[in-house]
């Protein structure tokens, strides 16, 4: 394709020098933006004029202009004002013979740059003529040969490219577009380059003109070949513009693209078909980008009204955070599962985004006063903890001294006695740590059965001494057993001896003690009733009883008789009746001596 340069048509007169910098443009094979298979497979637009992506062919290329793509910087700065390649000798006003493989068209000011355009751009072109006349157009440079071509990609075409890709430099992902803008219907805008004659023409002087609403606008100067070319060059900057379009389309119905960066895009490409200098459908380009402003105005209620809920939610989430952890630090005393419950919700807390920073700090604040509230009472019960454990031990310490010193001992009833205080001491002395605890308690239960295994063996030694005396206590008992009582000196006098090598054989083991004391009672107790016995029967006080109570039963018979006699029958019963009172007194006194 042959190279193109652009120019503007101010003139190089002083004065006149900003105006010529901000419109002048080259626009070279090199410097034209050909979107390859990268770029175009995505965002290229179809012959048919649709509105519908098509992947080009390999040899196929998108040409896109610098200005035409410029969308998120539509303002260049100072400092990257065009580069004037035209030189001298070109203007816009004249024709300049074409030379070989270069065409050369020319823009009028008022169509690039109107706020730049002042009177003295007349003055300018009247006044470069002469000049641009004396010189050929220079051609851009090309690659060196046998260098493979490469497309040039401007910052503003990456930008579009990459943000129609969904990648952001932000810190959140963007947030997508409501089905309501993916649902929406655009208006679709023809290519131009279908039937550049339908939105255009080139007067004979070179002069491209327009169709706008108003009427026509002139847009540039052709001079570097026949109107055809004139308006296909013309139309495909508006399909550079339309593409442009395209993408912003794409981006807000994939939701690849933040909704206010295509608002902004939108918003200055709408601004620029006013003075655009192109051939093409501009009142339907008008239209489809309003359509698209419109979308992204409310995809961006959308993505407020989302990232709203969104917030909300995250400061719901964590609001209950916050209410467990104060909870736990003001009221809880399972400090293993509460540390872990703690580590558990920071890393859920970490999850949680989308809260501005303002508040996310001040619902900072508030999880970490709970964390550092539960902290320090976590300290503090240790703390204290500790302090028991030490007074624990100290006391253990103590009693370990104790029954060390107790386990020597052959006082076995007292020793043992205090070992169960010890024992109890021991309990209520509280815990310490395990393995100080541990080791404390084998020295106290070491001496323990130091003590109790010196008793169980003399013990031991004691039982075999015992059950011999128990063999010999059995030989007496049956001894004593055999006692005659019926004379019973002799038999207390069997007894006494009985007794007395009792106690000389000594003690019989623990569990027949009862046993040899009842056998040995049954002995004294049959001695002790014949002695009573025979002492009842010989008794000279009950002999004198009994003839007491004879001599009161004669008296009462003899009364009775008397008074029968005398024929007093009532006196007669009385003193029978005494009589036989008496009668059974005495029989009884008579029964106990025997």
């Amino acid at each position: 394709m042959a190279d193109e340069q652009v120019t503007g048509v101010a003139g190089a007169v002083p004065g006149a020098s900003g105006a010529t910098d901000d419109v002048t443009e080259n626009v070279t094979g090199d410097v034209t933006e050909n979107v390859t298979d990268d770029v175009a497979g995505q965002e290229s637009v179809s012959d048919g004029g649709d509105g519908q992506v098509d992947a080009p062919e390999p040899d196929e290329q998108v040409q896109i202009s610098p200005a035409a793509v410029a969308v998120d910087d539509p303002e260049p700065s100072s400092s990257e004002a065009a580069p004037d390649v035209a030189g001298p000798g070109l203007t816009s006003d004249e024709p300049v013979p074409a030379t070989s493989g270069d065409a050369l068209v020319t823009v009028s000011p008022a169509a690039v740059a109107p706020d730049d355009a002042t009177s003295e751009d007349a003055a300018a072109d009247d006044a470069s003529g002469a000049v641009d006349r004396a010189a050929p157009p220079v051609p851009a440079p090309g690659p060196p040969p046998g260098a493979p071509e490469v497309p040039s990609v401007p910052p503003g075409v990456a930008a579009v490219h990459d943000q129609a890709d969904g990648s952001t430099d932000g810190s959140e992902r963007p947030v997508p577009a409501s089905p309501a803008s993916e649902s929406a219907e655009l208006p679709t805008v023809p290519a131009a380059t279908d039937d550049p004659t339908q939105w255009g023409r080139v007067d004979p002087d070179g002069t491209v003109y327009t169709v706008a609403p108003e009427g026509e606008r002139a847009v540039g100067s052709w001079q570097a070949g026949d109107a055809t070319e004139g308006l296909a060059h013309f139309a495909r900057r508006f399909d550079d513009l339309r593409t442009e379009a395209d993408l912003l389309v794409r981006r807000l119905q994939t939701g690849r693209g933040d909704a206010a960066n295509v608002l902004r895009s939108a918003t200055v490409l709408r601004e620029r078909l006013d003075v655009a200098s192109v051939v093409g459908d501009l009142p339907g380009l008008v239209v489809r980008l309003d359509a698209v402003i419109t979308a992204a105005e409310q995809a961006g209620k959308a993505e407020k009204t989302a990232k709203a809920g969104a917030r909300d939610q995250s400061v719901a989430r964590k609001e209950a955070l916050i209410g467990e952890a104060e909870t736990l630090a003001e009221e809880t005393t399972r400090w293993k599962h509460a540390g872990d419950r703690f580590s558990a919700m920071l890393e859920e807390w970490k999850t949680i985004r989308g809260i501005d920073r303002k508040t996310d700090d001040a619902l900072w604040k508030r999880f970490a006063k709970a964390r550092e509230t539960f902290t320090r009472r976590r300290g503090a019960h240790f703390a204290e903890l500790d302090r028991e454990r030490a007074s624990a031990k100290a006391r253990k310490e103590e009693l370990v001294v104790e029954a060390e010193s107790l386990q020597s001992s052959e006082d076995w009833g007292a020793t043992a006695g205090r070992y169960k205080e010890l024992m109890t001491e021991w309990k209520a002395a509280g815990r310490t740590s395990k393995d100080a605890d541990d080791a404390l308690w084998a020295r106290f239960r070491g001496a323990q059965d130091a003590f109790f295994s010196r008793r169980s063996a003399t013990f031991d030694a004691r039982d075999a001494e015992f059950t011999q005396n128990a063999t010999a206590k059995d030989a007496l008992l049956k001894e004593a057993a055999a006692i005659d009582l019926s004379d019973t000196d002799a038999a207390r006098a069997a007894l006494r001896s009985v007794q007395e090598r009792w106690d000389q054989i000594g003690k019989v083991p623990r569990e027949r003690v009862r046993e040899f004391q009842n056998r040995l009672k049954e002995v004294e107790d049959r001695v002790r009733a014949a002695v009573d016995k025979r002492w009842s029967r010989t008794d000279p006080e009950k002999e004198a009883r009994v003839g007491q109570f004879r001599e009161r039963v004669e008296a009462y018979e003899a009364q009775a008789a008397k008074a029968r006699a005398a024929g007093d029958e009532r006196r007669a019963k009385e003193a029978e009746q005494q009589a036989s009172t008496w009668r059974e007194w005495l029989a009884a006194a008579e029964r106990a001596t025997g």
